[in-house]
């Protein structure tokens, strides 16, 4: 069964979706307001806040500076390249950046295959758990976040790995 609950967030309300397992649940999807592409809560959907104790708890130890590395169970979907690329993600480093040209070189992907690179990255069902917030342009701008270039922004402050500006 489809299950889901909502986590404060100083990103927002974060929508948690997943599958019912024995102990517990596999994550489908984390996802912010106003996300391009991001579930929403339907009807068949049962609201289960419990099933996700562990991730919630584990979010919280993110945000507020005392985990760099998440141990989620999370269901496996997308095609063959785009999980090539979700598995690049897990391996950037907390408080780091990469360009989409690295992951390219990387993953021996071509130079005309990097548009579908960004794609895949952007497709990423699972914001904040798989880092694609790490990927940044190569001339260093911040582009191409799913849940919104304000929230990347945040992440990578959050991270230290960009200087916060001061106004």
């Amino acid at each position: 069964m489809t299950v889901y609950t909502t986590v404060t967030s100083p990103l927002g309300e974060l929508l948690l979706v997943g599958e019912e397992a024995d102990d517990g649940i596999t994550l489908t999807s984390l996802s912010v307001p106003g996300q391009k592409n991001a579930p929403v809560v339907r009807a068949d959907l049962r609201h289960a806040p419990g099933r996700f104790a562990g991730v919630a708890r584990q979010l919280a130890a993110y945000f507020a500076g005392e985990l760099t590395e998440f141990e989620v169970e999370f269901t496996p979907t997308g095609t063959e390249f785009q999980r090539r690329v979700w598995r690049a993600l897990e391996d950037i480093p907390y408080g780091t950046s990469t360009t989409y040209g690295a992951i390219a070189e990387r993953l021996g992907v071509a130079r005309g295959r990097v548009q579908a690179l960004g794609a895949a990255i952007g497709a990423n069902p699972l914001l904040i758990v798989r880092p694609c917030h790490r990927v940044i342009g190569a001339d260093g701008s911040l582009r191409g976040y799913a849940g919104g270039v304000e929230r990347k922004v945040q992440l990578l402050t959050h991270e230290g790995a960009l200087q916060p500006t001061l106004v």
